[in-house]
């Protein structure tokens, strides 16, 4: 007897269409895609982004705009989180009697 006929094999898991768009959505509304993979049950965070890539070259250039328009949004907002950390501090130091 062998060890290989008492064991089952797994197949691959198949994902609708549905999941992968709202798991995509996910990543792209701001949550990391660590997270998204755990908490769907995602074998690892690189299946988010290969699904990410594909919708991204059925949509075309649509799609490319918006996620370029998004990483300059997320680095402008960490500029200003950057400057607001500088004003309290600043006003922290000049508070002080």
């Amino acid at each position: 007897m062998t060890g290989s006929s008492s064991r089952r094999k797994r197949g691959r898991r198949v994902y609708d269409d549905e999941l992968k768009g709202e798991a995509v959505q996910m990543v792209l509304d701001g949550h990391s895609a660590e997270a998204v993979a755990r908490n769907l049950g995602l074998s690892s965070v690189s299946l988010l982004y290969r699904w990410k890539a594909k919708l991204f070259r059925q949509n075309g250039a649509a799609a490319a705009t918006l996620e370029s328009r998004l990483r300059q949004l997320e680095e402008d907002l960490r500029c200003v989180e950057r400057e607001r950390d500088v004003l309290k501090k600043a006003l922290a130091i000049f508070s002080r009697p």
